[in-house]
């Protein structure tokens, strides 16, 4: 929770005006702890479904513990599905009528698949973009993890990602580049990020547009970044919700891709993500995934157990800390009727002040 300036004691100046939240008493005075309403949008397909529910609960459960989240998965048409997925959604996922009926202090939007080259041509776009417009008057701040970034860039600003000659995949290092801006503040200035993509947004488009770059990396581009006004949107380019094991499972369905001749080369290994120990397991699974190919056997089980001891998160606890800034922003500006984005006196243009 944020410190309260009772006096004119000068460290809290200095503080301010190095990001931190400092209330006056007046202010303070007007805010109750309450409950805040959290909506996600689940756009992932139907094997990481529940992963992603799980992923981003974890992020927004880890926040400030004496304010109650409630969290509202919902998804939306266009998105191809199971029978048994959508029976997942029919029982536990509210209806974006529900969403916009009752309200929101936050949203959460997730990555997809996509299948077709731009993404005005998937069949998720419009229902997509009515998510987009309505967020944008009702809700104070919306997080966008992946393809929700590149998909919102491209509906607000007509910035069109780029391919990428290989699959950015495995785990980066970055670097705060704007470290008086409330979304970093107390974070590690120096830390990691999973990727998995094949596009980007390239960090001199944005700032042509006026986006604000908060995190990046030389390998790996803009991890973190916002709209012009500085929290409305919060762009994500990295998935900072993953587990630890989560491109241990995509490297795993990818080797099966292989066997099941659905991708012709075996695949290369997630950077910056195996140790070398994992990497000799892997070189000898690999021997016998191609041999079993060949011979039209089925091949040894994947050696999952063996890798996962020696598999280290080094992005979680950083990515704590941005959803905890995020979500205490929000607290700090958001009117205590979720129906109402913002409290008396707050500019939707410059919501924090910046």
């Amino acid at each position: 929770m944020p410190l309260v300036a009772y006096n004119d004691l000068p460290s809290f100046e200095r503080l301010r005006a190095e990001g931190e939240e400092i209330l006056t008493p007046e202010r303070a005075s007007r805010q109750d702890i309450r409950e805040m309403h959290i909506g996600l949008l689940n756009m992932m397909p139907d094997a990481a479904l529940e992963a992603t529910e799980r992923q981003f609960f974890r992020l927004v459960g880890a926040c400030n513990q004496i304010t109650q989240f409630h969290v509202h998965p919902f998804t939306i048409e266009g998105l191809p599905r199971s029978p048994q997925a959508q029976m997942h959604i029919d029982r536990y996922y509210e209806s974006f009528d529900t969403i916009k009926n009752d309200g929101l202090d936050a949203l959460i939007i997730s990555g997809a698949n996509v299948t077709h080259p731009k993404l005005d041509e998937e069949a998720f776009w419009q229902p997509l973009s009515e998510v987009f417009d309505w967020a944008k008057q009702n809700v104070p701040s919306a997080l966008c993890s992946c393809l929700a970034t590149h998909a919102l860039i491209q509906y607000c600003y007509g910035i069109e990602r780029t391919p990428l000659p290989a699959k950015r995949w495995g785990v980066f290092p970055h670097k705060v580049l704007d470290r008086t801006h409330p979304l970093v503040a107390e974070i590690n200035t120096r830390f990691d990020v999973p990727h998995s993509r094949f596009n980007e947004i390239f960090q001199a488009d944005m700032e042509a547009h006026g986006l604000k770059i908060l995190v990046a990396g030389k390998e790996a581009g803009v991890h973190l970044a916002t709209s012009p006004d500085g929290f409305r949107i919060v762009f994500f380019q990295g998935h900072p919700e993953y587990d630890d094991i989560s491109l241990l499972k995509e490297y795993k369905r990818e080797v099966l891709r292989f066997y099941h001749a659905e991708r012709d080369d075996y695949p290369p290994f997630p950077e910056n993500y195996f140790n070398a120990v994992c990497r000799q397991l892997l070189e000898e699974y690999k021997e016998q995934v191609i041999a079993a190919k060949n011979t039209k056997n089925i091949p040894a089980e994947f050696p999952e157990a063996l890798l996962l001891e020696h598999i280290d998160n080094t992005w979680r606890d950083t990515a704590k800390a941005v959803f905890n800034n995020w979500l205490g922003k929000i607290y700090q500006i958001t009117d205590q009727d979720r129906r109402v984005p913002f409290m008396t006196g707050i500019d939707p243009e410059n919501p924090l002040g910046l």
